[in-house]
Protein backbone atom coordinates (compact mmCIF):
# COMPACT_ATOMS: atom_id res chain seq x y z
CA UNK A 1 0.00 0.00 0.00
CA UNK A 2 1.29 3.32 -0.73
CA UNK A 3 2.07 5.85 1.25
CA UNK A 4 -0.22 8.55 -0.11
CA UNK A 5 -3.01 5.97 0.03
CA UNK A 6 -2.18 5.58 3.94
CA UNK A 7 -2.56 9.47 4.11
CA UNK A 8 -5.40 9.53 2.45
CA UNK A 9 -7.25 6.35 4.83
CA UNK A 10 -5.77 8.63 7.90
CA UNK A 11 -7.53 11.73 6.50
CA UNK A 12 -10.81 10.22 6.07
CA UNK A 13 -11.06 8.07 9.30
CA UNK A 14 -10.16 11.07 11.19
CA UNK A 15 -13.10 13.13 9.41
CA UNK A 16 -15.43 10.50 9.95
CA UNK A 17 -14.83 10.40 13.74
CA UNK A 18 -14.97 14.14 14.16
CA UNK A 19 -18.33 14.04 11.90
CA UNK A 20 -19.50 11.69 14.57
CA UNK A 21 -18.18 13.45 17.57
CA UNK A 22 -20.29 16.42 16.06
CA UNK A 23 -23.49 14.89 15.39
CA UNK A 24 -24.35 12.59 18.34
CA UNK A 25 -27.09 10.09 17.59
CA UNK A 26 -30.15 11.37 19.62
CA UNK A 27 -32.82 9.47 20.95
CA UNK A 28 -36.54 10.62 21.98
CA UNK A 29 -37.21 11.05 25.85
CA UNK A 30 -40.69 11.68 24.84
CA UNK A 31 -42.92 9.30 24.22
CA UNK A 32 -45.44 11.45 22.55
CA UNK A 33 -47.95 9.95 24.19
CA UNK A 34 -47.60 10.30 28.11
CA UNK A 35 -45.41 11.97 30.53
CA UNK A 36 -43.10 8.55 30.93
CA UNK A 37 -39.40 9.24 32.04
CA UNK A 38 -40.27 12.29 33.49
CA UNK A 39 -41.10 13.16 37.06
CA UNK A 40 -44.80 14.77 37.23
CA UNK A 41 -45.22 17.00 39.56
CA UNK A 42 -48.11 16.22 42.40
CA UNK A 43 -51.36 17.73 41.82
CA UNK A 44 -50.57 17.78 37.88
CA UNK A 45 -52.31 20.72 36.16
CA UNK A 46 -50.02 22.39 33.95
CA UNK A 47 -48.37 19.42 31.83
CA UNK A 48 -50.88 18.02 29.23
CA UNK A 49 -49.72 15.76 25.91
CA UNK A 50 -51.87 15.37 23.09
CA UNK A 51 -50.85 14.15 19.22
CA UNK A 52 -47.47 14.42 20.15
CA UNK A 53 -47.17 18.05 21.52
CA UNK A 54 -46.29 18.43 25.41
CA UNK A 55 -48.23 21.46 26.08
CA UNK A 56 -47.62 23.50 29.64
CA UNK A 57 -50.00 26.17 30.59
CA UNK A 58 -49.95 28.48 33.80
CA UNK A 59 -52.91 27.93 36.22
CA UNK A 60 -54.98 30.67 37.75
CA UNK A 61 -52.64 31.41 40.35
CA UNK A 62 -49.73 31.82 38.16
CA UNK A 63 -47.70 28.65 39.78
CA UNK A 64 -44.63 27.88 38.26
CA UNK A 65 -43.58 24.07 37.23
CA UNK A 66 -40.46 22.63 36.26
CA UNK A 67 -40.92 19.24 34.73
CA UNK A 68 -37.94 17.13 35.51
CA UNK A 69 -36.69 13.89 33.91
CA UNK A 70 -36.29 11.10 36.12
CA UNK A 71 -32.88 10.28 34.85
CA UNK A 72 -29.44 12.37 35.67
CA UNK A 73 -26.96 13.27 32.52
CA UNK A 74 -23.02 14.26 32.86
CA UNK A 75 -21.77 15.19 29.33
CA UNK A 76 -25.19 15.43 26.54
CA UNK A 77 -26.80 17.21 24.07
CA UNK A 78 -30.67 17.59 24.21
CA UNK A 79 -32.74 18.95 21.09
CA UNK A 80 -36.26 20.36 21.19
CA UNK A 81 -38.81 21.93 18.97
CA UNK A 82 -40.93 24.48 20.81
CA UNK A 83 -43.77 27.07 19.51
CA UNK A 84 -45.12 30.07 21.61
CA UNK A 85 -48.35 29.97 22.91
CA UNK A 86 -50.44 32.97 24.92
CA UNK A 87 -49.13 35.51 26.99
CA UNK A 88 -45.64 36.38 27.66
CA UNK A 89 -43.92 33.36 27.40
CA UNK A 90 -40.38 32.66 29.81
CA UNK A 91 -39.50 29.12 29.69
CA UNK A 92 -36.29 27.28 29.28
CA UNK A 93 -33.99 24.06 29.53
CA UNK A 94 -32.37 23.19 33.04
CA UNK A 95 -29.12 21.92 32.02
CA UNK A 96 -27.93 19.19 34.85
CA UNK A 97 -31.04 20.56 37.89
CA UNK A 98 -31.08 24.12 38.85
CA UNK A 99 -29.25 26.70 40.80
CA UNK A 100 -25.66 28.73 40.71
CA UNK A 101 -23.57 26.17 39.43
CA UNK A 102 -25.95 24.38 36.65
CA UNK A 103 -27.22 27.05 33.76
CA UNK A 104 -30.78 27.25 32.28
CA UNK A 105 -30.96 27.81 28.42
CA UNK A 106 -33.38 30.71 27.96
CA UNK A 107 -36.53 30.73 25.98
CA UNK A 108 -38.89 33.44 25.00
CA UNK A 109 -38.97 36.99 27.16
CA UNK A 110 -36.13 37.37 29.76
CA UNK A 111 -38.26 38.15 33.18
CA UNK A 112 -35.90 40.65 34.36
CA UNK A 113 -34.32 42.10 30.90
CA UNK A 114 -37.82 42.11 29.86
CA UNK A 115 -36.55 40.79 26.25
CA UNK A 116 -36.33 38.09 24.02
CA UNK A 117 -32.79 35.93 25.42
CA UNK A 118 -33.93 32.49 23.62
CA UNK A 119 -30.27 30.47 23.57
CA UNK A 120 -28.57 32.58 26.11
CA UNK A 121 -27.55 31.21 29.41
CA UNK A 122 -29.31 32.15 32.88
CA UNK A 123 -27.58 31.38 36.05
CA UNK A 124 -29.59 31.92 38.99
CA UNK A 125 -27.99 34.90 40.76
CA UNK A 126 -26.07 36.37 38.33
CA UNK A 127 -28.50 37.06 35.36
CA UNK A 128 -27.28 36.35 31.82
CA UNK A 129 -23.66 36.50 31.42
CA UNK A 130 -23.39 35.93 27.35
CA UNK A 131 -26.03 36.81 24.84
CA UNK A 132 -26.86 34.68 21.91
CA UNK A 133 -26.31 35.90 18.95
CA UNK A 134 -28.30 36.44 15.71
CA UNK A 135 -31.41 34.92 17.65
CA UNK A 136 -33.79 38.12 15.86
CA UNK A 137 -32.69 36.86 12.54
CA UNK A 138 -33.44 32.88 13.47
CA UNK A 139 -36.55 32.95 15.87
CA UNK A 140 -40.06 32.40 14.29
CA UNK A 141 -42.24 33.97 16.79
CA UNK A 142 -45.45 31.96 15.19
CA UNK A 143 -43.79 28.70 14.45
CA UNK A 144 -42.03 25.82 15.45
CA UNK A 145 -38.04 26.64 16.25
CA UNK A 146 -35.22 23.99 16.89
CA UNK A 147 -33.05 24.40 19.70
CA UNK A 148 -30.57 22.42 20.71
CA UNK A 149 -28.18 23.04 23.60
CA UNK A 150 -25.14 20.46 24.77
CA UNK A 151 -23.55 20.21 28.31
CA UNK A 152 -19.70 19.38 27.92
CA UNK A 153 -17.94 19.29 31.20
CA UNK A 154 -18.14 23.24 31.71
CA UNK A 155 -18.79 24.51 28.66
CA UNK A 156 -22.04 24.99 27.34
CA UNK A 157 -23.41 25.45 23.71
CA UNK A 158 -26.55 26.56 21.97
CA UNK A 159 -27.77 26.29 18.54
CA UNK A 160 -31.12 27.65 16.79
CA UNK A 161 -32.85 26.22 13.83
CA UNK A 162 -29.85 24.77 13.11
CA UNK A 163 -27.16 27.70 13.71
CA UNK A 164 -24.81 27.70 16.83
CA UNK A 165 -25.67 30.78 18.33
CA UNK A 166 -23.61 30.51 22.06
CA UNK A 167 -20.75 29.36 24.15
CA UNK A 168 -20.24 29.98 27.36
CA UNK A 169 -18.09 28.59 30.34
CA UNK A 170 -19.16 28.35 33.61
CA UNK A 171 -16.58 28.09 36.74
CA UNK A 172 -16.86 25.60 39.12
CA UNK A 173 -20.24 24.23 36.99
CA UNK A 174 -22.42 21.47 38.43
CA UNK A 175 -21.49 18.30 36.46
CA UNK A 176 -24.42 15.42 36.49
CA UNK A 177 -28.07 16.50 36.79
CA UNK A 178 -31.65 15.82 35.17
CA UNK A 179 -32.88 18.28 32.51
CA UNK A 180 -35.92 20.08 32.86
CA UNK A 181 -38.45 22.26 31.48
CA UNK A 182 -40.26 25.04 32.75
CA UNK A 183 -43.35 26.90 33.32
CA UNK A 184 -42.12 30.09 34.92
CA UNK A 185 -44.13 31.42 38.14
CA UNK A 186 -45.89 34.92 38.04
CA UNK A 187 -46.50 34.73 34.29
CA UNK A 188 -49.92 34.30 31.85
CA UNK A 189 -48.14 31.72 29.52
CA UNK A 190 -48.41 28.85 27.51
CA UNK A 191 -45.52 27.00 25.01
CA UNK A 192 -45.71 23.41 23.20
CA UNK A 193 -42.65 21.08 22.84
CA UNK A 194 -42.38 18.29 20.35
CA UNK A 195 -39.82 16.22 19.21
CA UNK A 196 -37.52 16.17 22.72
CA UNK A 197 -34.46 13.76 21.81
CA UNK A 198 -31.34 13.41 23.59
CA UNK A 199 -27.56 12.25 23.29
CA UNK A 200 -24.69 11.50 25.55
CA UNK A 201 -21.34 13.00 24.92
CA UNK A 202 -18.31 11.68 25.67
Amino acid sequence: MSIRLLLLLSIFSLSTLSAQDKAPKLRSIFNGKNLKGWTVPDNNIWWTVKDGVLSVKNDEKLTGSILWTKRSFRNFVVQLDFKFGDGTVDSGIFMRGDGEDAPQIQIGISGSLKRDMTASPYIPGKGYPVEAGRVKDLLKPDDWNTLRAEAKGNVYTAWLNGEKVMTYTLENAKLEGPVGLQLHPGKEMSIDFRNILMAKRP
